[in-house]
């Protein structure tokens, strides 16, 4: 299983030798090191740990963070990827991995926290078209309407309403590596990506 975690940069086009124009997303990816390879036996699962995010400050880790890396040099994050028990023979401890593991044309999918939008309304929030802009209509262009009903004589659980608006992780499959600089830690992927600039972003091959 191919894995990695980068940053996000900025939206670019990539053309491709027949000349279609493709839009992309570039991740800068610091390579990774293996923090810890884990077994069902000892652990009840297989999954491989890595430091990502490059090197971090030994006063910003906790101490129990530094006990649990030992030798390794702190990173900014540490993360869990899910593998089989085959799959997880394939790693060490300490291991270094780089955005090398991915190649042009490889079908991904990736995870990341979208922008967050503060608290807004159901126009924008729900996509709701508001009340009509004239007869009579003063201060309802965007309101939501009725929320109640005859019976029960509550509002209903979920009902869609104003409230606080992104800020949730969202998961993009299908997506395409368009390109690879290695010696740049970059990393091109088809197609819009959520989050902010500087957001990480988790990257995972399709088996």
């Amino acid at each position: 299983m191919k894995f990695i975690v980068g940053t996000k940069q900025n939206m670019t086009q990539f053309f491709a030798e027949d000349g279609r124009a493709f839009a992309g997303t570039v991740l800068k990816v610091e390579p990774m090191v293996v923090a810890q390879v884990k077994g069902k036996e000892k652990d009840g699962y297989s999954a491989v740990m890595v430091g990502f995010g490059g090197a971090q400050k030994v006063e910003r880790v906790s101490k129990a963070v530094r006990g649990h890396l030992k030798e390794i040099a702190p990173t900014k994050g540490l993360k869990e990827f899910r593998v089989s028990e085959e799959e997880a023979k394939a790693f060490a401890r300490a291991q270094s991995i780089d955005v090398s593991i991915f190649n042009p044309g490889d079908i991904v999918e990736v995870s990341a926290i979208t922008k967050g939008k503060g608290f807004q309304g159901v126009v924008k929030r729900h996509g709701f078209a508001g009340g009509p802009r004239t007869h009579g209509q003063k201060h309802s262009e965007r309101e939501a309407g009725s929320i109640g009903a005859t019976w029960p004589q509550r509002v209903i659980k979920n009902k869609r309403m104003p409230g606080r608006m992104g800020g949730d992780r969202v998961t993009i499959k299908n997506l395409r590596v368009l390109g690879v600089d290695a010696a740049a830690n970059l990393i091109l992927i088809s197609g819009a990506i959520p989050g902010r600039r500087g957001t990480f972003v988790e990257v995972r091959g399709r088996n």
